[in-house]
């Protein structure tokens, strides 16, 4: 299939390409940008006018619910959203059921993401047998069938000694450790601690379950030399032990969701359970001490932090009803309604969910590693177009995942979000298209 995206302003962070060019895509990959050869002759025409020809976005966190919790997203399902994000690539976390510590499970999970070809999938293994956080998994085997780091999920490690030995393991290796970090005994709260939880007489989760976390964690890396991925930072005081520890030169790298981006919990407001989140809602200081460190690339990568939840689960009073909501089709007009905030410029802001987040997958991606999230002569054809003047309300009928649930369901306030894909391309092929709108013929 020869494919011919034409009249698109087409921008790769990577690069600092900023222009208006066509792309010629053929044998899924892209073969030229700029003037076409009159020798190629496209099978399809993209008329991409008045829209953004971007690399396919790469999501750090995405959990997909299969296998073992169908009920709240199928494969194809939640693919499917991630294809109508814009979303070319993603990683899932361990916490499947059964979990993903088996190289068959991994290996399985690859070949069905595969077949329906909506969407490149890369798997965390986890760190530990079963989550349990005594022994660890045969990492190397895990790396073989496609896992791309290594993870606790939501379950942290309670043994400090287990947690080093695992670190030391992987540093042998040089596989990247993903953990969020929480000390487990004060993260059992359902809201962040401060003046709404107390008010609403929701048990708390302080800063500093956070921020003990990191120093633990930043001291074995100092030990182990381990390279840490800190999965949804949420804090201002751990965005400053963050920035020391770059500083210092240690091996880490950052993201932070689309939630904790944008809300804060004043927007709990009389229990509502779409703001049932983890890691929770903090105090505006922190929503914008994290902005800030985006913008200056303190943390790395925004994420999506898709968690499909079923209705029945969040119909539950909020200290009850299970945290998460859907994410991965808000993603890209969350990072464009944060750039705008932040003054930034579409490249700037494009790189934070493109460009960045490869980076931090480093080598781990293998023969991907030198062209995902980029628009590159002979590289793959993952590409995101979309219209970033249009807006859309984001109700339950327009979503493609299987959970309908997500805290920006702005339809009743009047609010729209910005930036609307019109088609996304996986190795040249069209996985997602809104014909709508006219942009794909």
């Amino acid at each position: 299939m020869k494919i011919l995206i034409k009249n698109g302003r087409v921008i790769d962070p990577a690069s600092g390409r900023d222009e208006l060019a066509d792309i010629a895509i053929a044998a899924g990959r892209i073969v030229t940008i700029g003037r076409i050869s009159p020798e190629f002759q496209a099978n399809r025409v993209i008329d991409a006018a008045g829209c953004v020809v971007a690399p396919g976005l790469v999501d750090l966190a995405a959990r997909l619910r299969e296998p073992g919790e169908e009920q709240k997203g199928m494969l194809e399902s939640e693919l499917n959203a991630a294809a109508a994000g814009g979303v070319t690539s993603l990683v899932c976390p361990p916490d499947t059921d059964p979990v993903l510590d088996e190289p068959g499970l991994v290996e399985m999970l690859k070949f069905r993401a595969r077949k329906l070809s909506l969407c490149r999938l890369f798997p965390l293994g986890a760190l530990t047998r079963g989550l349990q956080g005594q022994v660890l998994t045969e990492m190397v085997e895990l790396t073989e069938a496609g896992c791309v780091g290594f993870s606790q999920a939501e379950v942290p490690v309670q043994d400090t000694l287990a947690l080093q030995r695992a670190m030391l393991y992987a540093a042998t290796h040089d596989f990247t450790v993903w953990l969020r970090p929480q000390d487990y005994w004060l993260g059992k709260g359902v809201a962040a601690s401060g003046g709404v939880a107390t008010r609403l007489g929701l048990s708390g989760v302080p800063v500093m379950a956070e921020t003990i976390a990191l120093h633990t964690l930043f001291e074995l890396v100092r030990v182990t030399g381990a390279r840490l991925h800190l999965c949804r930072l949420s804090s201002a005081a751990g965005v400053a032990l963050l920035r020391a520890a770059k500083a210092e030169g240690l091996r880490v790298t950052a993201d932070v969701s689309i939630n904790s981006l944008h809300l804060t919990d004043i927007d709990i407001g009389y229990f509502n359970s779409s703001m049932r989140l983890m890691p929770p809602l903090r105090q505006g200081r922190d929503r914008d001490a994290l902005r800030a460190a985006l913008a200056d690339g303190t943390i790395d990568a925004l994420v999506s932090d898709h968690t499909p939840v079923e209705g029945d689960a969040k119909t539950l009073p909020f200290a009850e009803a299970e945290p998460g909501a859907t994410g991965l089709e808000l993603l890209l007009s969350l990072a464009l309604k944060w750039g705008t905030d932040a003054g930034l410029g579409l490249p700037a802001t494009l790189a934070r969910v493109t460009s960045e987040p490869v980076r931090v997958l480093g080598d781990a991606l293998g023969s991907l590693s030198s062209s995902a999230g980029r628009l590159v002569e002979g590289g793959v054809a993952d590409v995101c177009v979309f219209d970033p003047a249009a807006t859309w309300a984001v109700t339950p009928d327009v979503l493609c995942s299987q959970g309908k649930h997500t805290p920006f369901a702005f339809a009743d306030t009047g609010m729209a979000l910005p930036g609307r894909v019109r088609a996304t391309l996986v190795a040249g092929t069209v996985a997602h298209e809104l014909r709508a709108d006219a942009c794909v013929r």
